[in-house]
């Protein structure tokens, strides 16, 4: 077991600054059923035009954005005071911000579930970097990102794997519905450079691939992957009777952001889903290879592992069940990640 559970030491008043939509609300949400008190303040919701703001941030590091929040958040929290503020991403909080909400708490803490160090992301991580040493606590999701965060002067880091949500369990599914989500093989993600190759493959290899997902009309081989793709993005219910509804889902990872797991990594198989994603140290911690999960090198070896168990739905279906078992057993859910990472924040000196 990687995470049992564990009781929070006691219940915080917590400012929790991120989204205020998916993972990010589930953890608001994770928070407040660990007996947490969470006011929640979405920096993308004083931004008329999010997508340029996106692009602005990409492009500059956020340039000027930091001050305009500061302008907005302020009234929001004065003469108020949280035990913790707790900063999910911190793309537009750089010193300057962190020293004013030091004015309202003890113990700041940041959670960034994308790599902040790796060049991926161009410009975007730039006032996060400068702001590093005036964490109190810095979570990150990758092993390679704590010896970094300690370059940039990080006071103390505390490693976790993303985690998914105690609530993202199978769903009550019809028989119609099963009929009209199902798939032979499943991909839900965004486009990503190094994606479109890969399942460009299995499709011209004949494989019965559904993709669901953003930004795969930018992909040089959407000639090719237009005959799989099936429309964006789903989420919460949706994304989890998608993934009831396959034979086998893909769990690709980032690689410009490093990734040896996903939140798919964990997601996938909690929903009962047959996961079947590329072979890296991190899946092999977390699930037996050919047991409770099946791993692939490359799209050759992912194409030989689709086909072998699309034709034996016993042993796909004992994969299934094994793989979620053993998804459990892990424990790597909102909670229990979180309480580790408020103990931590707690015990801060």
């Amino acid at each position: 077991m990687f995470y049992k559970k564990i009781p929070t030491l006691s219940a915080a008043n917590i400012l929790y600054i991120g989204a205020s939509t998916g993972g990010s609300l589930k953890k608001v949400k994770a928070l407040k059923r660990l007996g947490h008190k969470v006011a929640l303040i979405d920096p993308y919701k004083f931004f008329r035009w999010k997508n340029l703001v996106g692009k602005w941030t990409y492009d500059t590091g956020a340039l000027f954005l930091e001050y305009f929040l500061k302008l907005r958040i302020a009234p929001l929290i004065a003469g108020n005071y949280f035990d913790i503020i707790f900063i999910d991403g911190g793309e537009f909080f750089g010193p300057y911000s962190l020293k004013y909400l030091k004015k309202s708490t003890k113990v700041i803490i940041n959670y960034n579930n994308d790599d902040p160090f790796s060049k991926r992301d161009r410009n975007k991580w730039r006032l996060y970097l400068k702001a590093i040493p005036y964490y109190n606590l810095i979570v990150v999701v990758r092993e390679v990102n704590v010896a970094e965060a300690h370059s940039y002067g990080a006071q103390k880091v505390l490693r976790v794997f993303m985690s998914g949500d105690e609530l993202d369990g199978p769903r009550d599914i019809t028989e119609e519905e099963k009929a009209a989500l199902g798939s032979e093989v499943l991909f839900v993600g965004t486009w990503m450079p190094e994606r479109g190759p890969f399942l460009a493959q299995l499709v011209l290899a004949g494989l019965p691939l559904s993709i669901y997902g953003n930004r795969w009309k930018k992909a040089p081989e959407w000639n090719i992957l237009k005959y799989a793709w099936k429309g964006g993005p789903r989420y919460d219910d949706d994304y989890i009777k998608l993934i009831q509804s396959a034979k086998i889902t893909l769990g690709l990872l980032s690689k410009g952001n490093r990734d040896l797991h996903t939140y798919r990594t964990m997601e996938i198989p909690h929903a009962g889903g047959f996961f079947c994603a590329e072979r890296t140290s991190e899946h092999l911690q977390l699930y037996e290879e050919d047991v409770e999960a099946v791993f692939w090198a490359d799209a050759r070896e992912c194409l030989e592992k689709c086909l072998k168990y699309l034709k034996d739905d016993a042993r796909r279906q004992l994969i299934a069940e094994n793989s979620r078992r053993r998804c459990l057993a892990n424990g790597i859910f909102n909670e229990n990640v979180l309480a580790k990472v408020i103990n931590e924040a707690l015990n801060y000196n």
